[in-house]
């Protein structure tokens, strides 16, 4: 994931996500994705299913609710010095970079191998 998240820029070409600075909280975002997107799933067994909100599966509000959640607006002096001292990424890349990781988005979004938020499966980090 370190190498994953420094290769995200932010601003301008030169200024780029400290990856190993973030590390920690990026993990733990992953993780919990994967244990509430989990948690989904169990809640959404042996019901019926519910139906599609504004042409949206319950799968697909699920990540659309992650991305929502970060949503923001930062000036440039405030990103650069986030990506210098905050253990956290940037909000583009709180959701980005762990979605990209995630088979079950893929799937929920019909995304194929090469799609721009399909990481190969070689490079995908994989917790638990």
């Amino acid at each position: 994931m370190v190498q994953q998240f420094d290769s995200y820029t932010v601003v301008d070409s030169a200024t780029h996500v400290n990856g190993r600075l973030t590390l920690g909280e990026d993990i733990a975002d992953l993780g919990g994705l994967k244990v509430a997107y989990a948690a989904l799933q169990r809640a959404l067994a042996g019901r019926p299913r519910p139906p599609d909100i504004d042409g949206l599966a319950p799968e697909q509000r699920f990540f659309l609710a992650w991305a929502q959640i970060w949503r923001s607006k930062a000036t440039d002096q405030y990103l650069r010095n986030q990506v210098t001292v905050d253990p956290h990424a940037p909000a583009r890349w709180r959701v980005m970079g762990p979605l990209s990781n995630l088979s079950e988005f893929a799937r929920a979004f019909h995304c194929q191998a090469g799609d721009p938020m399909v990481r190969p499966d070689s490079l995908r980090a994989q917790i638990w």
